[in-house]
């Protein structure tokens, strides 16, 4: 797809612009191109279990608007925040604090909801621009590259309410503003389908990358070996002749400790690498950020654990509980890791496949006072290990090993072909709302349609 340019272009007197259109003008956000621009309230409401959707910057996600784990606030909470701030169809959202520049339009007419205070809403001037063009020029590289130059970072990185009205857009006449804005959606539709489909992709690897490793460390290889009954309801059979038990039966276990942040200089940047839950990637842990001194070890509750062990967190909540990897090098742990150590009977490779199908089951039966249970070395010891012969463990090492590179393989292909589909994206958005391209006499191939707003606003559907 190629596209001629503009006749003449000016300079817009902004380095991030650069040269615009000649006829087109240079305006910023606050002024006459938005009617509103304000943010949500940032006193904290009641949440509840039911009500009206309440939404922060997390609930923007690949350029939508995503209700899906949002928190709800009741309706009295509601037409009290909406005084401030009650975005409606066509608005404009933008994260202002942490994920600064997310960018998502209200596309849902009869959806009512609030925002909370890292949330900005824009509202256009629908009688001289089009909101869907704004969406378009915000969620390009030029205005992202503004937002981050005015954006400031103590705790985290945000950007003030003045500075967001600053903010500054390449406007062209109302009819070319719909123009490029068809262009658009039609396009980056086309690209986001195909997106789509590579993300799908990947997450069908994953899924088959965990099918495989479950079906071999409970199954094994052979498809006529004789089963027998686990014991346990959701594992069913297995092999006749593995070992069923406790992993405390067969393991030992080790945890570790953090030196005093008070005897930074005793106990840290030393020459032994020393592990945290953040360190641990679900793969081969062959990279450290920390290191600890040799007094660390044996002044403080720190403990070095051989090659070999394989590591899971204990703490931290689903999110993190079960998180594991392969120790690649002696390390020191902390108190939140528990090491499985090296044993004759059980290969590391196939122990760490084997934690690897079982982390979504470290929670079962789980009981504490705490809102995220944790879990500690007795309550793993407690857990099912299963344990085939050498040699069956040296098969499955081997044909997994082999099966999950070529799934990695597919997986990076797709990964990569996302990632050039996504700059592709943001490349032809940035080329269009700054007029690098004219698409003014652009028209959708015969064989499909494109967006029409007037049709859309008017709440009908376009005839195919």
């Amino acid at each position: 797809m190629s596209f001629s340019s503009y006749p003449d272009y000016k300079d817009s007197g902004s380095e991030v612009m650069g040269w615009i259109p000649a006829t087109w003008k240079l305006l910023a956000l606050g002024r006459a191109l938005a009617q509103l621009v304000t943010d949500g309230p940032h006193s904290t409401p009641e949440f509840v279990d039911e009500g009206v959707p309440f939404l922060s910057v997390d609930g923007i996600q690949e350029g939508k608007l995503v209700f899906d784990s949002c928190r709800y606030i009741s309706m009295q909470d509601h037409e009290e925040f909406k005084k401030k701030a009650a975005p409606r169809y066509n608005d404009i959202l933008m994260g202002k604090a942490a994920s600064v520049g997310k960018i998502a339009r209200v596309t849902d007419r009869k959806k009512e909801f609030n925002i909370w205070s890292p949330l900005a809403l824009i509202r256009v001037d629908q009688t001289k621009y089009k909101p869907i063009y704004v969406e378009f020029c915000l969620k390009s590289n030029e205005l992202q590259h503004q937002i981050l130059l005015v954006s400031n970072s103590n705790t985290q990185l945000n950007i003030g309410m003045k500075d967001i009205t600053k903010l500054r857009l390449a406007m062209p006449s109302l009819p070319e503003q719909r123009s490029i804005a068809r262009f658009l959606d039609h396009e980056t539709a086309k690209i986001d389908a195909l997106i789509h489909e590579q993300k799908h992709l990947i997450e069908l690897l994953q899924e088959k990358h965990q099918a495989v490793i479950s079906h071999a460390v409970t199954k094994g290889l052979n498809p006529n070996v004789a089963m027998k009954d686990s014991g346990v309801e959701w594992l069913g059979t297995v092999p006749v002749h593995w070992i069923v038990g406790k992993i405390k039966w067969y393991l030992n276990t080790a945890s570790g400790g953090t030196p005093p942040s008070s005897n930074l200089s005793e106990f840290y940047d030393g020459d032994i690498p020393w592990l945290r839950t953040l360190d641990l990637n679900n793969g081969e842990v062959d990279d450290y950020e920390v290191t600890v001194t040799q007094k660390a070890i044996t002044e403080t509750s720190c403990r070095i654990v051989p090659k070999g062990s394989v590591l899971i967190a204990m703490y931290g909540g689903d999110g993190t509980i079960g998180k594991h990897g392969l120790l690649r090098f002696d390390s020191a742990i902390n108190q939140a890791i528990c090491a499985f150590l090296p044993t004759k009977n059980i290969l590391p490779k196939f122990l760490h496949f084997f934690v690897q199908f079982y982390r979504s089951y470290w929670m079962i039966g789980a009981e504490s006072s705490r809102k995220d249970p944790n879990i500690g070395q007795d309550r793993i010891g407690d857990h099912l290990l299963i344990i085939p012969s050498l040699f069956e463990q040296q098969g499955i090492v081997q044909k997994l090993t082999t099966q999950l590179q070529n799934f990695e393989a597919l997986s990076g292909e797709a990964a990569k072909l996302v990632k050039g589909l996504t700059e592709r994206r943001s490349a032809l958005i940035s080329a269009a709302v700054t007029g690098k391209i004219d698409v003014r006499d652009w028209q959708p191939p015969a064989d499909e349609s494109a967006f029409d707003e007037e049709v859309h606003q008017a709440g009908i559907e376009a005839p195919v």
